[in-house]
């Protein structure tokens, strides 16, 4: 079910950054895809502003991480989390602004830029859609044969990100390549 993307006649790899937006917490992941049932950790972490910075400082802050890990990684492709459900109107509100955020620069960045929503990911990595937190952190380890358990959650689902655009890539190239036949 998992395959990642690699280009088939000239074997490249395929470098993902992953991000899971947030304000006060933003997941980001590089994941290099190298053939079939191959993908390598090149970097993980999680984007922290302060809770206490007015709203515009936050997302500026936000906004130089985010070109700093484009040019720093130099991603083919960038997953973002797509805002799909919050019972929080504000959670939900600032998701979106650093969301907004990372598809702008990815795109700026001439990055392949998709969406994914929560349900895609975990199907993706875990096999179903309803996969609970620590479901997709143990397939996430196991995928990229880490030692320890990928934390915190949100570099965890960062990096469900990129896995999910590497096993997903080769099915939206081709539907792409069928659209324009």
């Amino acid at each position: 079910m998992f395959a990642n993307s690699v280009d088939a006649t000239s074997g490249v790899t395929t470098r993902v950054l992953g991000i899971d937006p947030g304000l006060t917490r933003c997941g980001f992941a590089v994941i290099d895809g190298r053939g079939p049932g191959s993908a390598t950790a090149v970097s993980m972490g999680v984007i922290r502003t302060p809770k206490t910075d007015p709203l515009p400082q936050r997302l500026g802050a936000l906004r130089t991480e985010f070109t700093a890990l484009i040019a720093e990684f130099q991603p083919d492709a960038v997953a973002v989390e797509q805002v799909f459900f919050q019972v929080n109107v504000r959670t939900a509100m600032s998701v979106g602004q650093a969301s907004g955020l990372a598809l702008a620069e990815a795109a700026l960045a001439g990055c392949e830029v998709i969406q994914y929503t929560p349900n895609q990911v975990k199907d993706a990595v875990a096999g179903w859609g309803g996969a609970g937190k620590e479901q997709v952190q143990k397939m996430v380890q196991a995928r990229l044969k880490l030692t320890t358990l990928p934390k915190p959650a949100d570099a965890a689902d960062a990096a469900a990100l990129a896995l999910c655009h590497l096993a997903m890539s080769p099915i939206g190239r081709s539907l792409r390549q069928a659209a324009s036949s």
